[in-house]
C-alpha cells in the first residue's frame, strides 16, 4: 500500500531524528560507558589465567581474549557510533509509525505528542526491562544462560508494552474525570501490571562476590544513562522537527486566510 506524504513525512522525521539520537547516545556510551567496559574486561582477563591453567595456555599457544577478539576494543568502540546511529534510525523509523498511528485516537499533537509516546516507549522498551534484569558488564553471567536470559529479557519488554497499554487504556477510560484523577490511575495501572509480571518472571541474579560492588553501579547507570539519552534525544529531536514544520507552514496559511 502507497504510503502517504504525511507518512513519509514523519517517516522521513522519525528516521533523521534517530540518527541524532543513536549518535548522542554513542557518545555517552563512548565516554561514560566504555571506561567501564575497560575495567570490567581487564578483571575477566586477570581471573582467566586462574580458570585455565597455565599448562592450558601454554597448548593453545598463548591463548588470551585479545586473540581470540575479531574486532578491536579500539574498533569497538568506533563501531558502535555506527551501529547506534542505525539503530536510532530504526527506532525513529518504528517510533514515526506508532506516533502516526496515535495521533488518530490522541486528544494530543504536535510535540506534546511526541514527547508523550517517546516518555511512553522509554519506560516500556527501556525502564521495566532494566529495572527487573539490569543490564552486566563483561566477566559477569554464565555463557551457557545467554539465550535464557535474552527470552527472558523479551518478556520483560512485552510485560513493559502490556504495562504502558494498561497505564494508557486506564487514563483514557476516565476521560470524564479530572486530569489529575486520570493521571493517577494511569500511572496506578502501570505500577501494578508491572509489580505482577515481576513477581511473576524469575529472578536472575549471576554476579560473583568478589565483583566490584562499586563498578557494576557505575555500569549499570551508565547502560541506563546511555539508553535514556537514545530516547530522550529521539523524542526531543523529533519533537523540534515537528514544531519546526508546523510553524514554517503557518505564515503560509495566515496568507491563505488573509487573501481570502
Amino acid at each position: 500500500m502507497p504510503l502517504t506524504d504525511s507518512l513519509k513525512t514523519l517517516l522521513l522525521r522519525g528516521l533523521l531524528a534517530g540518527l541524532i539520537a543513536g549518535l548522542l547516545a554513542a557518545s555517552v556510551g563512548y565516554f561514560v560507558g566504555e571506561p567501564r567496559i575497560d575495567a570490567a574486561i581487564a578483571i575477566e582477563e586477570a581471573a582467566a589465567p586462574a580458570e585455565h591453567g597455565h599448562g592450558e595456555e601454554e597448548a593453545t599457544g598463548g591463548h588470551s581474549h585479545g586473540d581470540e577478539a575479531e574486532v578491536s576494543r579500539s574498533g569497538q568502540k568506533a563501531g558502535q557510533f555506527l551501529a547506534l546511529g542505525l539503530a536510532g534510525m530504526a527506532f525513529g523509523a518504528l517510533f514515526a509509525l506508532a506516533i502516526n498511528l496515535a495521533r488518530r485516537f490522541s486528544t494530543l499533537s504536535g510535540p506534546r505528542l511526541v514527547l508523550t509516546g517517546a516518555v511512553l516507549a522509554w519506560a516500556a522498551i527501556v525502564a521495566v526491562p532494566f529495572f527487573k534484569y539490569p543490564a552486566n558488564p563483561p566477566a559477569v553471567g554464565d555463557p551457557d544462560t545467554i539465550n535464557d536470559r535474552t527470552w527472558l529479557w523479551v518478556a520483560a519488554v512485552v510485560l513493559g508494552l502490556l504495562a504502558v497499554t494498561a497505564g494508557v487504556a486506564a487514563y483514557r477510560a476516565l476521560a470524564s474525570q479530572l486530569g489529575t484523577v486520570r493521571l493517577i490511575a494511569g500511572v496506578a495501572a502501570f505500577v501494578l501490571v508491572t509489580t505482577v509480571g515481576y513477581l511473576v518472571l524469575p529472578g536472575v541474579n549471576e554476579v560473583a562476590d568478589d565483583f566490584p560492588a562499586s563498578l557494576l553501579w557505575e555500569f549499570r547507570v551508565a547502560s541506563l544513562a546511555q539508553t535514556a539519552t537514545l530516547w530522550a534525544s529521539l523524542g526531543l529531536a523529533f519533537a523540534a522537527l515537528t514544531e519546526f514544520a508546523s510553524r514554517r507552514s503557518t505564515p503560509v496559511a495566515e496568507q491563505v486566510a488573509t487573501a481570502g
